[in-house]
């Protein structure tokens, strides 16, 4: 249990820890609010190894990080009046550091605003989301992005940097600056949870951990009034669409299985189930958004029945949503829904035309041509492999140029 406990808690309470002290140091001291927290897991790690766990082990951690919080001031406040000759901090707003679900809570909502800036680049903002409000460590996220740490910690600097110069605090996040800023927090959100996935990394529990960390942020938003509107629900019911595939998506090998070859008896009915709840939440609204879309399009996904009227629905979404965003994965993916309605033949004309140079691209081709030209579908496949980088990507397209060539040699 021991063993466990503190990297659990590391992940649950480490950014409750630094969203509360936020309240109270401004943003511009969040480097305090971080030493703080690291601090106190480390005596944590230190105390229960000897003494025990403590009977409430949340407790303690917020007890130590308020008493560290404190000693912090009071050092600080003795080489202001000695040094600096400036103003000492009343300690009394630190004396009452507050830890309540509820504080807990609007403390992380308005921090995910705070992160969520503009002034950064999205892949900034979502490493800045990882490593305060996920807990993740700085080895896991430059997993993540298949980069350095050196790398990542340079980003992390100079975001931070941009927020601070911002000079907006947790006190300053208003209902206005929410409604402002929402659309690009959900935007994070959504391009986190594809991190995980649609991931580059191969550690599946990393890929696990980023979707269920964007999950979390969602439902933190569904749970507060002013951030609970249709397009934050229909982004967590494609979320919960999404992750109830997850299980069937790889195998042991960590190899993609596709739509076509899962087993529908593990996809994840609860979470299926969670996704027509949100998804219907979201119609209480007069827009449609691309999330709104998306969800609708992964709802049909997740139907077992194979019909026609299935792939009919979801080519008739996919076409209204490339009217509304433009994107060549959307596009792949309507090439595809066109061939489960219409056919190969019109289904390669349509892919023809999209002129993309990703090996998804070619793996689709290869499999389009697959039906009628042999030779076509192992030059496609080809072009695929050369250009796929992941390892488990490569060995599926392998399997497919195998079984080519095997029905090839055969005829």
């Amino acid at each position: 249990m021991y063993d466990n406990l503190i990297p659990n808690l590391f992940k649950t309470e480490y950014s409750k820890i630094i969203t509360v002290l936020c309240n109270y140091f401004s943003i511009r001291d969040i480097e305090i609010a971080e030493d703080i927290a690291a601090e106190t897991f480390l005596l944590a790690s230190e105390t229960w190894g000897l003494k025990g766990i403590p009977p409430n082990p949340k407790a303690w951690l917020y007890t130590v990080a308020k008493n560290k919080t404190i000693d912090y001031i009071r050092k600080n406040n003795v080489y202001d009046k000695i040094i600096s000759n400036k103003q000492s901090k009343s300690l009394d707003n630190y004396y009452e550091i507050e830890w309540s679900d509820e504080k807990i809570k609007d403390s992380q909502l308005k921090m995910i605003f705070i992160l969520c800036n503009p002034i950064n680049a999205i892949e900034s903002q979502i490493i800045l989301v990882l490593k305060i409000l996920g807990g993740f460590g700085i080895e896991e996220i430059a997993t993540t992005f298949l980069t350095t740490k050196e790398n990542i910690n340079k980003k992390i600097f100079r975001a931070k940097k941009r927020i601070k110069e911002a000079k907006i605090d947790l006190e300053h996040i208003d209902s206005k600056l929410i409604t402002e800023r929402l659309n690009s927090v959900l935007i994070s959100i959504y391009l986190l949870f594809n991190e995980g996935y649609y991931s580059k990394t191969k550690d599946f529990e990393i890929q696990k951990s980023l979707c269920l960390e964007a999950m979390r942020l969602c439902i933190l938003l569904i749970e507060n009034k002013s951030t609970n509107e249709p397009e934050t629900n229909a982004l967590l019911s494609l979320m919960c669409f999404h992750s109830s595939r997850f299980e069937a998506r790889q195998n042991e090998l960590n190899e993609i299985i596709l739509y076509e070859n899962q087993n529908k008896n593990l996809w994840n009915k609860e979470l299926i189930d969670k996704g027509n709840y949100y998804l219907i939440e979201s119609a209480k609204g007069n827009q449609i958004t691309k999330f709104h879309l998306e969800a609708s399009i992964a709802y049909w996904h997740c139907t077992k029945l194979e019909s026609s009227n299935k792939w009919e629905n979801i080519l008739t979404l996919y076409n209204k949503l490339l009217q509304i965003e433009y994107s060549p994965v959307a596009a792949l993916n309507r090439t595809f829904a066109l061939f489960k309605v219409k056919g190969a033949k019109e289904a390669i004309v349509e892919a023809e035309k999209l002129k993309l140079s990703d090996y998804l691209y070619f793996s689709l081709l290869g499999y389009l041509y697959s039906f009628d030209n042999k030779e076509k579908a192992i030059f496609n496949y080809k072009l695929a492999l050369n250009i796929a980088k992941k390892e488990n990507d490569r060995q599926v397209i392998k399997k497919y140029l195998t079984v080519l060539n095997s029905t090839k040699n055969e005829n």
